[in-house]
């Protein structure tokens, strides 16, 4: 992790000797969030390049060509130590349990995969859990890059509570009312407070916690439709491609916070029950 920082310490000071100092921390806070999201960005990229590229005659499907690529990120990250041992585990836990609703979801009729694949369960091809893993692998190298302190951060308890109601919702809103608008209520109760401070240089930034999570959203929902319209999934209504709607960005959100709270049975260190002010606290 040092030739990491160090390079991102050279980056830091080569861009601020070059541009006023506001639009150098928009910069770096630009740098940094697409460092975060390099696993998610990288398989991102391979849906769209294979899309186009894949052979139609090829011995492997192009399915099962993203899982082997999905596989080799994955493994390069830990090999060059890019990625911590304690991400590796949040990030097999979050692959589970986002292929278990996968599943379930696609026998639902909710999307389909329209490919075939070798690599495939029930109908969902394997490469499509390193897809909600990559967001789990997200939050937790977020917090590492930006060294994100979360204050004052609401019991642990109330955490999980949350986060099991709403990935029970993904599954029961098939047979009983949805309850996402009341969950999406209860996340800004419990989370309205709480500050998510990160370091950008020598300066420290913080929103509320909502906010942040509803940013993430907007952009996975940015991510969810570059899927679509490489056909990559379909859902059940579309024909062809076309745009997710726009509240589908409430179902990203919520989600977050399940993945959040995944990275929090790994990753504790940066949440305190007290509120907190790092500018003061590290000078």
């Amino acid at each position: 992790m040092n030739k990491t920082k160090h390079l991102e310490q050279t980056l830091g000071h080569w861009v601020r000797a070059r541009v006023p100092f506001v639009l150098a921390e928009f910069i770096m806070f630009g740098l940094k969030q697409a460092w975060a999201a390099i696993i998610g960005g990288l398989i991102l990229s391979a849906i769209i390049i294979t899309k186009y590229t894949w052979p139609i005659d090829a011995s492997i499907t192009r399915y099962d060509g993203l899982f082997i690529i999905s596989v080799t990120i994955q493994l390069i990250m830990l090999a060059f130590g890019l990625e911590t041992k304690a991400e590796a585990k949040m990030i097999l836990i979050f692959h589970i349990t986002g292929t278990v609703m996968e599943i379930f979801k696609v026998s639902a009729g909710s999307w389909i995969y329209p490919e075939n694949s070798v690599f495939m369960i029930s109908g969902v091809p394997l490469f499509s859990g390193f897809m909600y893993a990559s967001v789990g692998s997200y939050i937790a190298r977020v917090m590492r890059v930006f060294q994100m302190q979360f204050a004052p951060f609401p019991p642990l308890w109330q955490t999980w509570t949350i986060a099991v109601l709403i990935y029970v919702n993904f599954f029961a809103h098939h047979f009983m009312l949805d309850m996402r608008y009341a969950l999406m209520f209860a996340t800004v109760m419990i989370f309205g407070k709480t500050k998510v401070w990160f370091l950008i240089g020598r300066n420290w930034y913080w929103m509320p916690f909502p906010i942040a999570g509803g940013l993430a959203s907007f952009f996975l929902w940015i991510a969810e439709n570059v899927g679509t319209q490489t056909q990559t999934w379909l859902y059940s209504s579309a024909d062809g491609w076309q745009n997710v709607n726009f509240a589908k960005m409430g179902s990203w959100y919520l989600l977050l916070y399940v993945a959040f709270a995944t990275v929090t049975l790994t990753i504790r260190e940066n949440l305190t029950s007290d509120a907190l002010n790092p500018r003061a606290s590290r000078q």
